[in-house]
């Protein structure tokens, strides 16, 4: 497993990953993975002590010592940095940039795995640890692939660049990773070529992905005695009704778009319930709130902004009128009541939690797409294009501000944020040779 693995391809640059190098590193770097989870309050991530590995071993080839690379450590949140690297040795103003590795986590509860989540564990071509997909196991590839080009010196026209990111995983605490980076300006020289967002799965040119808003809903109704229902208010069966009737406006409002399958998207805009509390009481209680907690996911060719609105306006017209509701839970259950004289209203609320990532269509005729069709199909055998409504931070903003982006990855979506996490070294070899490919097919 240590020794090089060979992709049978004639190319220019012809760059090889050194297996034990890019194995010893990912080591250090799964090793770093307990101060890595991102879970705030309680894991807040140190990226800085992944980033200690990173310049140790890009050090020799610096421009300090000598070597052709400028590393850039860029920190706004002590102890949770962004890492710049460029091989650029003639200072030209077009580049090729792989964006979008990131440096934390999701969490990972040991008692789970079969195998120690926070130590590297090699099985034969499977390299076992959190954060091997999912995205350490790319930083590590990057890294290689910066070292390579230092070694090798090619005469390019253009400068590579990579940019290692914090705080990817949360978006609770802003202000500390590629937001910040595009704040400050630090990103806009990549205008000038393509941008690879590292950090999908599975091998394929990513093409598509959904924009994605967390909501909260607080349905309130009135306390009372079970055996006397018709007194209360039910907030739990207020909530079952409302989110179904709510769910069928937004698939009126939002049905698969005629684009989705030409984007191959797995599945349509969506909107749904995923956690759901009420308050606490007896069980011969009708509780008087509940809040369920769910996402939207939304395809391109939507705007996330608008679905905001109907949806408030969905909310909007039960608040007035609750007889829109067809409730299945018996005579007894009604949301707007009279109790002794005085008039009992259920009432509704929601709330968008925080900002909402925003999906993105990849410019399909851009040599940026085409380049990288071609490159894994020289590497692979094969390039299947795909898309997914799961959420990447940052694309959308950035495809509107005029950067070329795409987006692709080489650990395995099976294990994305799951137990046992793993990438295959093989996979990791050859997406190397993907991008020794792609620089040779844009130095052409």
């Amino acid at each position: 497993i240590i020794s090089t693995f060979i992709v049978d391809v004639n190319m220019a640059l012809s760059l090889e990953m050194d297996c034990a190098r890019y194995t010893s590193l990912l080591e250090k770097l799964i090793g770093e993975v307990e101060f890595l989870q991102n879970k705030p309050p309680r894991l807040i991530p140190q990226e800085d002590r992944v980033i200690k590995h990173l310049k140790e071993a890009l050090e020799p080839y610096s421009k300090e010592k000598g070597g052709p690379l400028i590393v850039k450590h860029i920190s706004y949140v002590e102890g949770r940095g962004n890492l710049i690297l460029e091989y650029n040795p003639k200072g030209l103003k077009k580049t090729v940039a792989f964006v979008g590795s990131h440096l934390d986590v999701v969490p990972a509860n040991p008692e789970n795995w079969e195998r120690d989540p926070f130590k590297l564990k090699v099985e034969g071509d499977k390299l076992y640890g959190r954060g091997t997909t999912d995205c350490l196991g790319h930083v590590a590839m990057l890294t290689e692939l910066f070292i390579q080009l230092a070694e090798k010196k090619p005469d390019l026209k253009f400068g590579v660049v990579s940019v290692f990111i914090a705080c990817e995983e949360n978006s609770a605490i802003v202000g500390v990773g590629a937001d910040k980076l595009m704040e400050m300006k630090e990103l806009d020289y990549l205008r000038d070529g393509p941008v690879y967002w590292v950090d999908s799965a599975d091998c394929n040119p990513c093409i598509g992905t959904a924009s994605s808003l967390m909501w909260t809903m607080k349905f309130k109704g009135r306390l009372f005695h079970s055996g006397l229902p018709h007194k209360g208010i039910n907030s739990l069966e207020l909530a079952m009704d409302a989110i179904t009737y709510i769910q069928g406006r937004f698939y009126e409002d939002f049905p698969p778009h005629p684009r989705e399958e030409s984007y191959k998207f797995a599945t349509p805009s969506t909107m749904k319930p995923t956690q759901i509390c009420c308050a606490e009481g007896s069980v011969n209680q009708l509780p008087p709130w509940t809040e369920v907690k769910g996402d939207i996911r939304l395809t391109p060719f939507y705007n996330m902004f608008t679905c905001i609105e109907k949806v408030k306006g969905y909310v909007a017209d039960l608040n007035k009128d609750f007889s829109l509701l067809k409730s299945l839970h018996g005579p007894c259950s009604k949301y707007d009541i009279e109790v002794d004289g005085v008039n009992y209203k259920a009432a509704i609320e929601f709330t968008p939690e925080g900002s909402f990532y925003k999906g993105i269509a990849c410019d399909l005729e851009s040599p940026g797409h085409k380049h990288l069709h071609t490159a894994t199909t020289d590497v692979f055998g094969t390039s299947e294009p795909y898309s997914i409504c799961g959420g990447l931070p940052l694309v959308g903003d950035m495809q509107e501000a005029g950067y070329d982006i795409q987006v692709c990855g080489y650990g395995h979506s099976s294990v994305y944020h799951g137990d046992n996490e793993y990438c295959t070294l093989s996979h990791m070899a050859k997406a190397l040779k993907v991008f020794s490919r792609l620089l040779d097919l844009f130095n052409q």
